[in-house]
């Protein structure tokens, strides 16, 4: 029988700007290296437009990023950060997977080929949580969360990854 090692991975968490998915505004991710939290990294990014629709839920406005790099300035700084890693994380998967090919496609990047574990799905799968919003699956599991900061959300994903490859039931 073969034990799985305990896993490396970066969960990721952006902010948008706007509707359109180009529009990070706040990237937080939270690298996890032989099931062990290494650190935990926060960027503000200037969006391709001034348009803040999403203000009432990130508190984060154009003054606060007018001055932040764009995301092509930041992708050659982040992108070191998901070497080593199996797969990326996030809660809601879809929505990051797309924010993070169109903001690459945007700025003329390759997407990284890493493939997505979505924390709501292993919530659900794990502990039958219902609803699965972060903050319910937060709540259930004992985890902090200043949920919408981007760094707080994608430590929170890389600890419900880790609950669930401690219960022995990750997939």
């Amino acid at each position: 029988m073969q034990i799985r090692s305990a896993p490396s991975f970066v969960a990721i968490d952006f902010e948008t700007a706007d509707y359109q998915p180009d529009s990070a505004c706040a990237l937080g991710l939270a690298r996890v290296k032989g099931g062990v939290l290494q650190d935990c990294h926060y960027y503000l990014i200037k969006p391709p437009r001034t348009r803040f629709c999403f203000t009432h839920i990130h508190r984060l406005t154009w003054q606060d990023v007018a001055d932040q790099p764009t995301f092509g300035e930041l992708w050659p700084r982040i992108a070191p950060l998901l070497e080593g890693a199996e797969f990326l994380a996030a809660h809601n998967a879809g929505f990051d997977r797309r924010v993070l090919r169109s903001c690459c496609e945007t700025y003329g990047f390759l997407p990284p080929p890493l493939p997505f574990r979505c924390t709501m799905e292993l919530a659900r799968q794990v502990w039958r949580i219902y609803p699965t919003r972060l903050p319910d699956v937060c709540r259930h599991l004992g985890i902090a969360l200043n949920h919408h900061h981007a760094v707080s959300d994608a430590e929170a994903c890389a600890r419900i990854v880790l609950a669930a490859f401690r219960s022995g039931k990750l997939r």
